[in-house]
């Protein structure tokens, strides 16, 4: 992880400082700062690896600018909430976060997460499990209706015209792809997608299949209730 460049807006200074140590000892290369505007203009100035923005900075806050990284790269963003129940969560990630971690939060078990993160992108060109056999596959392009999934290219195209999917949210169509009309619980998900080996809270799950359907369709992936989704071949 020492070529890693960790970008971490964070205004409390002794979060933030700690947190920077934390991280560096456990190789990453930090930049640190107190303030949205400061960390737009370093994540231009130099493309990190991964975001971690605390939602309430100020100048521009996190939420805000999670918006402003995902208009211009899929670089990974954890967002962190000083509260699990917290509608910030939700902005955050419908604003396009792949994940969050709550505030205080082990320093142990941020850097697990970064790193599950940081794995789970460093496979997004891999097919997810069992994509290989489904028989939809066509030169590893599967087709739903107008949806062609590309398994080699990692590319998404919906009547002919590509869609932009950022890593997570290609990860969780591969998983969907993977078994068309198969229900997909949201523990599940957690685990394929997200990587996460224990409970994690399925919120994550559910915004970013609404982020999906906003790009696939919002008819394509049915939720089945009291148990997951599942796509519609």
């Amino acid at each position: 992880m020492a070529d890693t460049h960790v970008l971490f807006v964070e205004d409390d200074d002794v979060i933030r400082e700690a947190t920077q140590l934390a991280l560096e000892r456990d190789g990453f290369a930090v930049t640190a700062v107190p303030d949205g505007l400061l960390g737009l203009e370093s994540f231009r100035a130099r493309r990190p690896d991964i975001a971690l923005l605390d939602v309430m900075v100020p100048g521009l806050d996190g939420v805000s600018l999670c918006r402003r990284i995902r208009d211009e790269s899929t670089v990974p963003v954890i967002m962190l909430s000083a509260r699990a129940d917290s509608i910030d969560v939700v902005l955050g990630l419908e604003a396009g976060a792949d994940d969050y971690v709550t505030k205080p939060f082990d320093g142990a078990v941020l850097v697990a997460r970064i790193r599950a993160v940081l794995r789970r992108f460093g496979h997004a060109s891999g097919t997810a499990g069992g994509a290989e056999e489904s028989e939809a596959i066509e030169g590893g392009v599967l087709r739903f209706g107008d949806l062609e999934v590309d398994t080699e290219g990692m590319e998404v195209r919906k009547a002919g015209t590509p869609v932009a999917l950022t890593p997570t949210e290609m990860r969780l169509l591969l998983e969907f792809s993977a078994a068309p009309g198969t229900v997909l619980s949201r523990d599940r998900l957690l685990e394929r997608v997200w990587d996460y080996g224990w409970g994690g809270d399925t919120r994550v799950v559910d915004v970013h299949v609404q982020r999906l359907r906003g790009k696939i369709g919002q008819d394509r992936i049915e939720t089945v209730r009291g148990f997951g989704y599942k796509l519609r071949g």
